[in-house]
């Protein structure tokens, strides 16, 4: 679907917003929102917004690493394996 058809005033959200929901479950394809001309919204179907979500916790739990990594914030790999056999077979 090219970027032209995927922007949609709002009217046309008003009068076939079942149409827009259909199309976008059925493509899985975005759709851009605009009021007065400028873009406010984005609808999209909700396993590409779940992956999204999903996709943007990884990359945040990314940063955080990276940013224990250098701060020296880390703990050995053997030194966590034996913390956490001791607290699963206690």
């Amino acid at each position: 679907m090219q970027l032209s058809q995927t922007i949609k005033p709002i009217s046309y959200l008003k009068s076939k917003t079942a149409d827009v929901i259909n199309s976008v479950n059925e493509s899985k394809q975005s759709i851009i929102i605009t009021q007065n001309g400028e873009a406010k919204a984005v609808i999209q179907d909700i396993k590409s917004y779940e992956n999204l979500r999903n996709s943007l916790s990884l990359l945040k739990l990314i940063v955080q690493s990276e940013e224990d990594i250098r701060n020296n914030n880390v703990t050995p790999q053997n030194e966590m394996f034996e913390h956490l056999e001791k607290k699963l077979f206690r």
